[in-house]
């Protein structure tokens, strides 16, 4: 067989990369990581509880729709919150579907259960909650079970019979020696690999391994998950690495592709995956900066009597955040976001001014619009 891929190079599974071009993006994000852990420390328990169900939600659906799954957020962070034992109010959120349930289950397992030891057993039991049904689209699989040693995996895109191939993943009767191979060097890395390396790696290697007929994809960001789980020094998930993927999906295959030929090393692998861990960083580190908003507006004004639709109001104007609500809070918005008439949606800013909540902007008559008095 013609040598084309990186599992067939005598360095497999130890690619080489060069530690030196790996340091700078791994100072930055773990920079990055302290800033937002800072951060996390300054909201109350619940503010961090919403923000972990939040964050885990998004990851849900990211790593769904980067293979093409759509979910809905609302009944995805519905299954996450029920999982972290929070009540919810669910009856006007459509039940997550079965697959999004399994997902939610293994994601969680992945991160709040990070320190147990990643096993057979565990993988096994992860892929079988991604398809409770036994079905993949409208193929059927075996769910819990490796691929068979006699089936050849391979990527490809294009027409029947002009079909490119982009990867071909090491034969099944392989499966076994390479996963015990894994799962030891996962569980006992070099003594010197930080976590978040060892987090781009473990994508890079269980991808490639690739030991089921569906689902590899979204096991591997489950277990760099939970490496990153392992190495952030923080409890819970907070930023998504699935949904910096998805504003580059592209990439993430193009970086994929590189990396499995046959002599390349995993360099840019690791440099593309940490700026991805940077930028996932980042946002939740916004995300974050509006929760202490929030906090410390209702902190502030938590005293004063308002209606429910004063609430939902005040609401969408903190979840906005600094950028703003753009344009203001106008009676009109108000009156859309409530399903109250104009008249009531006015005397309900007006009050709110009244009470120091809402501040009136420059400019009066019909474009009249109004902010947040923090």
């Amino acid at each position: 067989m013609k040598k084309e891929w990186v599992w067939q190079s005598e360095r497999w599974p130890d690619v080489p990369w060069d530690v030196e071009r790996v340091g700078p993006p791994l100072d930055r994000a773990r920079s990055r990581l302290e800033v937002l852990v800072a951060s996390l420390t300054g909201l109350g328990f619940c503010a961090r509880l919403a923000d972990q169900v939040r964050g885990t939600a998004i990851e849900v659906v990211r790593t769904a729709e980067i293979e093409g799954e759509r979910l809905d957020l609302d009944s995805v962070r519905s299954s996450v919150a029920r999982r972290l034992g929070l009540e919810v109010d669910s009856m006007d959120v459509t039940p997550a579907p079965g697959q999004a349930e399994g997902l939610v289950d293994v994601l969680v397992d992945a991160t709040m259960n990070a320190a147990l030891p990643l096993t057979r057993e565990r993988i096994l039991g992860w892929h079988a909650s991604l398809f409770p049904t036994g079905w993949s689209g409208m193929r059927r699989i075996t769910p819990g079970s490796f691929r068979p040693a006699d089936m050849t995996m391979q990527v490809v895109s294009g027409p029947l019979g002009r079909e490119t191939v982009h990867f071909v993943a090491p034969p099944g009767d392989s499966l076994d020696s390479e996963i015990d191979l894994f799962l030891r060097w996962f569980e006992t890395p070099p003594g010197e690999m930080d976590a978040f390396v060892v987090a781009a790696l473990a994508h890079f290697r269980f991808v490639t391994i690739h030991p089921f007929e569906d689902g590899n994809g979204r096991l591997a960001r489950a277990i760099a998950d939970m490496a990153l789980a392992r190495g952030s020094g923080y409890p819970g998930r907070h930023f998504s690495m699935s949904a910096a993927i998805m504003k580059d999906r592209p990439r993430y295959y193009d970086e994929l592709r590189r990396a499995s030929a046959y002599d390349a090393d995993l360099t840019a692998w690791i440099v593309w995956f940490l700026g991805c861990l940077t930028s996932a960083v980042d946002e939740a580190g916004e995300q974050v900066a509006v929760a202490l908003q929030k906090a410390r507006f209702w902190q502030d004004h938590g005293g004063k009597t308002i209606n429910v639709r004063q609430a939902k109001i005040l609401n969408r104007l903190l979840d906005a955040g600094s950028g703003g609500f753009k344009g203001g809070m106008t009676t009109r918005k108000a009156a859309h976001l409530t399903g109250a008439g104009t008249a009531t949606a006015f005397r309900d800013l007006v009050d709110l001014v009244d009470k120091g909540m809402l501040i009136q902007n420059p400019g009066g008559g019909r474009s009249t619009s109004y902010r947040l008095n923090i």
